[in-house]
């Protein structure tokens, strides 16, 4: 199974916590990286720690969880080697995963209930990179990068 780092701020702790056992139930291996209650708390901090879990390659996949998802995944998209992207159904679950080589999904707790996130988080698991046309454009994505040359 795959091992999956998880961090969410208080406006997505809830749903990252149905998502996280969901995914233990699965039988993955997961990361928490908090947060683990409804204390106020800022997503760039989670962001940060799941990117680097998976950057680093302590993870293979990344799920972070805010109210809108969006937060979140600018935050974790500065971790370089890091592609997160917002989804909000299994249609963009899967697209990300096939065109864009994401490797950290993040979801909105204010915008998408626990089941359609369920599923858009399987659809993500269940697909991957189509490569092909797509190989050079993640590559220019990733030559945004400081100091990286573009392709």
């Amino acid at each position: 199974m795959t091992r999956i780092a998880a961090g969410a701020d208080h406006a997505g702790v809830e749903l990252k916590d149905a998502l996280v056992a969901h995914l233990r139930e699965l039988g993955h291996e997961v990361i928490d990286c908090g947060t683990h209650g409804p204390d106020r708390v800022d997503y760039p901090d989670y962001g940060e720690a799941v990117a680097r879990k998976v950057a680093g390659g302590e993870a293979e996949l990344g799920l972070c969880v805010c109210g809108s998802g969006i937060g979140i995944a600018m935050a974790a998209n500065k971790v370089p080697g890091v592609r997160a992207a917002t989804v909000h159904d299994v249609t963009s679950a899967r697209l990300t995963r096939q065109h864009n080589d994401a490797n950290v999904i993040c979801l909105g707790e204010r915008l998408i209930g626990a089941e359609p996130a369920k599923e858009a988080l399987d659809a993500f698991l269940a697909s991957s990179f189509e490569q092909g046309r797509h190989t050079a454009r993640v590559a220019k994505i990733d030559a945004l990068l400081p100091g990286t040359p573009r392709p």
